[in-house]
């Protein structure tokens, strides 16, 4: 049997920790975690005037980025919506869903993709057979409501049932944007649902860094989606005018029963002749993994969101792969990368918000933030290395390892372009670029401050020199 399916029953065993249920304790948590991998993320914030942080709600972003052997890595960003329920199952299903024998056998592109798909549709059926308790709790509730009364007369006679109806019905709007990007025999694949987003940093012939977004927004400015609408008979101008669909911003989704099996509920999905809202995830890949592919962005709506918003621009594809360029060149770890990357999207958020000249675009707050990356063969020229010298010698002055850095011509990390478009942008770091501002840099060279007093030994050997009574064999 798999090893890893053994985990599985061995998981079940235990009193107090059901597999995918919502726990802390994920059994992706003993996956090998992926070495060549970091994640970086930020709470979200509703912004004060006095400067305090206010969360709006506990962080609903989950992530895992595992190595199942040398040639099968899987990473995943799940985007989660009114709570963690189906993030945390989707999290810890998927893996099982795809690394547990599914790949087993499959060669071609068309097989690997075929797993895929059906490990989203896996979790999301496993999910909705997993709240037959809530839908029956409500369809007794529903009954108990006589017909004929309006919302306020509902409220006015029953306002406990209504209290309570309420209540099951946000949990069941519970939903998760999911992108999973699934490395196998040296091609890349990318499923998703939702608008968490997937970009492929690469070279073209020229050298020059280009950005290809692998993942498809799925949501009401998608031309293909709306089309998909109209053909279940929805009215699509109704639709975008409310710039949702039922209690949702996106077509596609893992979880969120009400605008699934509930969606009659909705006056504007009504008329659908089928389930508006699915779980069927789009899928690209294979992609030849060669000296050309550089590293692989996954996202949380959260990051390129922000960055739209104070910049008014729809795409900021390049302007985030141009941080991650920057970002490699400074840190020293990948986790270090994706952090960096975040903490500057989340500054230039906070600093337009917070300012006299905030735009009447911003929303005033910012949602969560999570940013997967995955290195392939860009440099990292300040990466920390192991020691080699096992020995342990004092020596007061700090001296750095000779780095060998990138060449300056090597890459075009001020131009990078995205794939079928000339857009193209000149942002460069600076010092300004520190975090807090103001900081100082370090010399690497500089002398260490002592952290143990050694003047009253020196005063006393000096002393006892002058004295004549200094043991022999001590030389200063």
């Amino acid at each position: 049997m798999n090893r890893y399916a053994i985990d599985m029953l061995e998981t079940a065993e235990r009193p107090n920790l059901i597999p995918f249920q919502d726990t802390q304790y994920s059994w992706t948590d003993d996956l090998p975690v992926c070495k060549q991998s970091g994640v970086g993320f930020s709470t979200n914030i509703i912004y004060r005037e006095d400067g305090y942080r206010q969360e709006e709600h506990p962080f609903e972003d989950r992530s895992f980025h595992c190595r199942y052997d040398d040639s099968t890595f899987l990473y995943g960003v799940f985007d989660g919506h009114e709570g963690t329920k189906v993030a945390n199952f989707a999290m810890q299903r998927m893996a099982a869903e795809i690394l547990l024998g599914q790949l087993n056998g499959k060669s071609t592109d068309e097989e690997v993709k075929e797993v895929l798909r059906q490990a989203f549709i896996a979790v999301e059926r496993g999910y909705l057979d997993s709240i037959g308790d809530l839908l029956a709790e409500r369809t007794s509730l529903q009954f108990d409501i006589p017909d004929g009364l309006n919302s306020y007369e509902t409220y006015q006679k029953f306002p406990h049932l209504v209290d309570k109806l309420n209540a099951l019905n946000c949990e069941l709007s519970a939903g998760t944007s999911a992108v999973v990007a699934l490395i196998y025999r040296g091609k890349l694949y990318v499923a998703n649902v939702g608008d968490s987003r997937a970009l492929l940093c690469k070279t073209d012939a020229n050298q020059v860094l280009r950005v290809v977004q692998l993942s498809v927004d799925h949501d009401l400015r998608n031309e293909d989606e709306l089309l998909r609408l109209s053909h279940l008979e929805l009215d699509i101008d109704s639709i975008r005018q409310g710039s949702r669909i039922g209690n949702q911003e996106t077509t596609r989704c893992l979880g969120n029963y009400l605008v699934k099996g509930g969606y009659r509920e909705f006056e504007e999905l009504a008329s659908a002749t089928a389930e508006p809202v699915i779980a069927e995830p789009e899928i690209h890949g294979g992609i030849e993994l060669d000296d050309s592919c550089k590293f692989l962005l996954l996202m949380s709506r959260g990051l390129y969101k922000s960055l739209e918003e104070v910049t008014g621009v729809d795409q900021v594809n390049i302007k985030l792969i141009n941080f991650a360029v920057q970002e490699f060149q400074a840190q020293s770890t990948l986790t270090g990368v994706a952090q960096a990357v975040v903490d500057k999207v989340v500054r230039i958020h906070h600093d337009i918000n917070m300012s006299n000249l905030q735009s009447t675009v911003t929303t005033g707050k910012r949602d969560d933030i999570t940013l997967l990356v995955r290195n392939f063969n860009f440099p990292l020229p300040h990466a920390l290395k192991s020691p080699t010298n096992q020995s342990v010698r004092f020596n007061p002055i700090v001296e750095s390892a000779q780095i060998t850095t990138m060449l300056e011509n090597e890459y075009s990390s001020t131009s990078v372009t995205e794939e079928n478009s000339d857009f193209s942008t000149t942002e460069t770091s600076s010092t300004s670029d520190m975090y807090p501002s103001g900081a100082k840099s370090t010399n690497k060279n500089s002398r260490i401050k002592p952290y143990v007093n050694f003047s009253e030994y020196y005063e006393n050997v000096e002393k006892r020199r002058r004295e004549g009574t200094l043991p022999e064999g001590i030389n200063f």
